[in-house]
């Protein structure tokens, strides 16, 4: 029970990643609450998360709007007496074009995305954690030295989502708070039934690793709440590679 009695807030806990996440973390005895944009799938999780002998509770909260996000965490803090974990693990919206081919819109909307609601969840939770000296703030993405042709400006908003993360940690570091990403150079799991290439898109990510199998959500759960846990207490200003070797450091 890495995380018994721990408090975990989840964003994005309606998708893939971020649901990998928060069962992780409930299944390590931390209470979680769920906070996304669409109620069905929140709840939906939440009613597996408790099925399972777990605690998790729901929000429907827009992780772009600074007032929503504030409230929500605040509420939490209020409730649950505490914050100890953030995870942000949203969806950017991004549309993944060549260079010479993509809108100026297009171009700037994942990046901007990532910005503003990194910022916003982390500065609300770092609100209530530096009161109390501790705390753990997650992000999924990460950036790294490869890249590849036509990804628009997805790959640029991973690397400011890097420059972000360096400049919370220092400010965060002395009040106790780790600040740490995961990478993961792509989860096949995450791409839905029916999405246009899924076969090829998993066979890519799969052959561009060095141990010839790729990251799947379980791993990301694990490895987020290993991360989130007090084991990992010496882990911040850094991310945590779990690509498999796609993405060589």
């Amino acid at each position: 029970m890495l995380l018994k009695d721990k408090v975990a807030v989840v964003y994005g806990a309606g998708g893939s990643v971020g649901g990998a996440a928060a069962r992780a973390f409930a299944g390590e005895g931390a209470r979680v609450f769920l906070a996304g944009r669409t109620e069905a799938p929140l709840d939906k999780l939440a009613e597996g998360i408790r099925a399972a002998g777990g605690a998790a509770e729901t929000a429907v909260v827009d992780a772009l709007d600074e007032t929503a996000v504030n409230a929500f965490v605040d509420d939490v803090a209020a409730r649950a007496g505490r914050i100890d974990v953030s995870f942000n693990a949203i969806g950017y919206g991004d549309v993944q074009k060549p260079l010479m081919e993509i809108s100026v819109a297009d171009f700037l909307q994942p990046i901007a995305t990532a910005m503003r609601s990194q910022f916003l969840t982390t500065r609300a939770a770092a609100r209530h954690m530096t009161a109390r000296g501790t705390g753990v703030i997650l992000a999924f993405g990460g950036g790294g030295p490869q890249t590849l042709p036509g990804l628009g400006g997805f790959k640029v908003a991973l690397d400011a989502l890097e420059g972000l993360r360096r400049q919370w940690a220092v400010e965060l570091g002395p009040h106790g708070i780790r600040v740490v990403t995961l990478k993961s150079g792509g989860v096949p799991e995450s791409l839905p039934d029916g999405f246009p290439g899924r076969e090829a898109i998993s066979d890519s990510l799969v052959g561009a690793t060095q141990l010839g199998r790729a990251a799947t959500l379980a791993d990301v759960g694990d490895v987020a709440a290993f991360v989130a846990s007090d084991q990992a207490r010496t882990l911040t200003a850094t991310d945590v590679n779990i690509s498999c070797g796609a993405i060589v450091d």
